[in-house]
This record gives C-alpha cells, sequence and structure tokens, in this order.
C-alpha cells in the first residue's frame, strides 16, 4: 500500500510544475509527444549522472552523507562534486541530444520548456528513490514534503535558468563565449548553492538556524530569478 502513496507524492508537485510551464507556453505549445521525450530523457540523465559521479567519488573517496560533514569546505566541495557538476552535465547533455534536431524547437520560450521537462524527469526518479528510501525508517512522509517545498521546485529553476541561456544562445540573442559558457555554469551554480546550504546544516549546531535562513534567503532569490526569466522568454 506504501508504494502507490510513495509514487504519487513523489510524482505530484512534479506534474504540477509540468502543468504550470505547459500552460505559459501558449503561442505554440510544443507536442505532448515531445515533451514526454522530454521528460524520459530526464529519467534517463538521473542514471547518466551516476555514471558521472560514481567514479567520481570512488577515487577521491568523497561520499554524500550531509549527517557526516566536518567542514563548510568538505559540504560544499560534496555539493559540487557529486551533486551539481555531474547532474547538470547530464542534464545538458540531454538537452542537446533532444534538440539538436527537434523541429519544433522554434521559440526562445521551448528552451525552457524543454529543460523544464527534463529536470522534471530528473526530478521524479530522484524523488520516488529518496522516498522509498525513507520507508525503512518511517521519514517518506516528512522527506516527501520537504521535497516537494523545495527540492524539487529547485530542479525546476535549475532548468529554467538552462533553458534560458540555451535559448539565447541558440536563437542568437547572445552568441558570445560566456552566454555559451552559462549555459552549464549558471544551473551548475545555483545547484551547488543549493545543496551546499543544506549540507551545512549538520556541520555544527551553531551554524544550522544561520544557515536555514541563508537557504531560504537564497531560495526566494533563485525562485525570483527563475520567475524573471520565464517571463523574459514568453511568447517569443
Amino acid at each position: 500500500m506504501q508504494i502507490p502513496l510513495i509514487l504519487i507524492s513523489a510524482l505530484t508537485p512534479v506534474v504540477v510544475l509540468l502543468w504550470y510551464i505547459y500552460r505559459k507556453d501558449k503561442v505554440r505549445p510544443e507536442p505532448a509527444k515531445c515533451l514526454l521525450k522530454a521528460f524520459g530523457f530526464g529519467v534517463l540523465s538521473a542514471f547518466l549522472s551516476f555514471v558521472f559521479s560514481v567514479p567520481v567519488s570512488f577515487l577521491l573517496g568523497m561520499e554524500i552523507d550531509a549527517n557526516t560533514y566536518s567542514s563548510i569546505s568538505k559540504a560544499f566541495a560534496d555539493a559540487f562534486i557529486l551533486a551539481a557538476i555531474p547532474e547538470e552535465l547530464a542534464k545538458l547533455i540531454m538537452l542537446w541530444l533532444l534538440l539538436r534536431k527537434n523541429p519544433h524547437f522554434d521559440e526562445r520560450f521551448d528552451g525552457i520548456v524543454y529543460a523544464v521537462c527534463i529536470g522534471m524527469g530528473f526530478a521524479g526518479i530522484e524523488n520516488v528513490m529518496y522516498l522509498i528510501g525513507g520507508i525503512e525508517n518511517g521519514t517518506w512522509i516528512g522527506t516527501g514534503i520537504v521535497r516537494a517545498l523545495f527540492s524539487v521546485p529547485a530542479h525546476f529553476l535549475f532548468a529554467v535558468l538552462m533553458g534560458y541561456y540555451y535559448s539565447i544562445y541558440h536563437f542568437g540573442i547572445d552568441r558570445s563565449p560566456k552566454a555559451k559558457a552559462m549555459i552549464l555554469v549558471t544551473p551548475i551554480l545555483a545547484h551547488g548553492l543549493f545543496d551546499g546550504i543544506l549540507f551545512c546544516m549538520n556541520v555544527d549546531e551553531g551554524l544550522a538556524l544561520i544557515c536555514l535562513f541563508l537557504f531560504l534567503y537564497f531560495f526566494n532569490k533563485l525562485r525570483k530569478r527563475g520567475k524573471e526569466r520565464i517571463n523574459s522568454l514568453i511568447g517569443n
């Protein structure tokens, strides 16, 4: 009985955010089959990220475990090296594979739409895995609530940033090397800071409250930036 509830809990925020971005694409909506394909590519990106992160974690002796961080530097190193970089790189590879010969990629806003579908595919499978992992100790409900409020929307916002820069480069708004680099650099920075601040909450009890306020501030700024990026490309 728990598995169906877990699947519903894990995927509901994903579906809500997918519906939100789909409703924003009013001028020439993307075909449903293309969006489903993008979501599937996002699921695949989760497994591709393991291909990148597992060898690195083995070679460097690193492992993500938010309860064991002894320093801020270790928390941020793991956040970037084992999470942000491999995950965003995997998503970008899938986005490139999806859009390189896609005739429906004909509007600037489409870059955000497809990137979000990939990001939600990643977030969906990741959410399911986290919630299933919480069955044994009975924490899956709390984990599901927290991830629905923060982690899934964060992946949505990382994707908005990636899709925005992908589009402005692809459609010639800014063809500079800097704009091209921002396609990957911006979501990595946002993702790494998001995870890093979270990981730091367990470094020291004295830092926990400070990190919580810093995390909420950062998440709000990220939300505003994502909204700005969406609004700037809607209808274009």
